[in-house]
């Protein structure tokens, strides 16, 4: 492409109300191309992006499937898997929960709960009439900038999501979440190597290059 032709970044004037890092995030939310895509095809966010890849290689999400949906909102992931499984025209099921608000999605049954309620995972079940096939987690918990306290932030987070998972998958289940780079702590890996055939880290290239997120990946739940 030739330089005539490129498209220019955006960048922002600054605004005395705005900090650095609200500037950078903002001009990287506006030069980022899967975010402009996300508005194009009317997708709720750019993480459905990378759910999409990951589906597309591991085959996760198949019609007629259980899909259960940790920290939903605004409900990216949601929307795909309602779409891969056949949600909408009545043959698979997305339960999605999450503390915040979601605006509904066709196909897609929300409940605005905290899934470490230890109500939730049988509430979960009956709304899906049976043991989860999917289990998603994209919840990251709130930055504080301090690396080693967000590694531990994110990995109490994952440690709950995985048990879960452990209380709502069918054998033969997947569960999928965002860790951070550096990978998983030891005895979470080790204890998710215990309870599924196949754990693998994964970097969609719908992730940010620059993000230090990473996803994992684990299949083949031996259940109870």
């Amino acid at each position: 492409m030739s330089d005539d032709h490129r498209p220019l970044a955006v960048r922002l004037k600054s605004r005395k109300k705005r900090t650095v890092s609200q500037k950078r995030w903002l001009e990287r939310q506006l030069n980022d191309p899967y975010v402009a895509r996300a508005q194009r095809e009317g997708l709720r966010s750019r993480a459905a992006y990378k759910l999409t890849e990951i589906d597309d290689r591991y085959r996760l999400l198949k019609p007629g499937a259980r899909v259960v949906d940790l920290g939903a909102a605004p409900g990216g992931w949601s929307e795909i898997a309602a779409r891969c499984v056949g949600a909408g025209e009545g043959r698979g099921q997305v339960v999605a929960i999450d503390i915040l608000e979601m605006a509904p999605i066709a196909g897609v049954m929300f409940r605005q709960v905290d899934f470490l309620d230890p109500k939730a995972p049988a509430a979960l079940q009956e709304m899906l009439g049976g043991a989860a096939d999917v289990v998603l987690s994209d919840m990251a918990a709130n930055a504080t900038g301090h690396r080693k306290t967000d590694q531990l932030k994110i990995i109490a987070l994952v440690e709950a999501a995985a048990e879960f998972a452990r209380e709502v998958l069918r054998p033969g289940g997947a569960f999928l979440a965002k860790v951070l780079q550096g990978g998983t702590e030891g005895a979470l890996l080790a204890q998710l190597k215990r309870d599924y055939a196949t754990v693998r880290h994964l970097k969609p290239q719908a992730s940010r290059a620059d993000s230090s997120e990473l996803y994992l990946l684990a299949t083949g739940f031996r259940g109870g």
